[in-house]
């Protein structure tokens, strides 16, 4: 196995386990971005985001994809968007790998947080970052406005 930051040339196999988690999380027709458009995004001249993937024989069999954002309380931070791993692949520690790749990203950027969310039901996720020293936290709400929302906005 290889851990090693994307290429342009990986962008099909990213998609493709970008939609493998949507299907795993129960939102199968949610994924709206293209292989173009994350090839755009990811590897333009102000790249949105950085992606890691695990290789094994010439196959990209996962990824996690990170973006910088800015706290108020902490200044920047890494935020996790996505870490998959192929099914067939789960359980030989290639999640971990992901993980460290990240969290050692996140030290070399001087991030004081790195965050992310995860499914209440995907106990076996929640196990997996909890090990790693993790915190859940159940007392806040993540607050999604879709574009629905966004071209309904209330101004009042």
């Amino acid at each position: 196995m290889n851990i090693r930051e994307a290429k342009v040339t990986d962008m099909k196999s990213v998609l493709n386990l970008i939609t493998e988690l949507a299907v795993f999380e129960k939102e199968p027709d949610a994924v709206e971005v293209t292989e173009a458009y994350l090839i755009n995004a990811g590897f333009s001249k102000n790249p949105e985001f950085k992606c890691f993937v695990a290789e094994v024989s010439n196959e990209i069999i996962g990824m996690a994809l990170v973006f910088t954002r800015f706290s108020t309380w902490k200044g920047t931070v890494l935020h996790l968007e996505d870490l998959i791993v192929n099914q067939k692949f789960r359980g030989q520690g290639i999640g971990a790998a992901l993980l460290d790749s990240v969290v050692n990203y996140g030290k070399c950027l001087g991030v004081k947080r790195i965050s992310w969310e995860v499914l209440d039901w995907n106990t076996d996720a929640i196990k997996f970052y909890q090990q790693r020293g993790a915190n859940i936290l159940d007392t806040w709400r993540v607050v999604h406005l879709n574009e629905n929302g966004i071209n309904n906005y209330n101004t009042q």
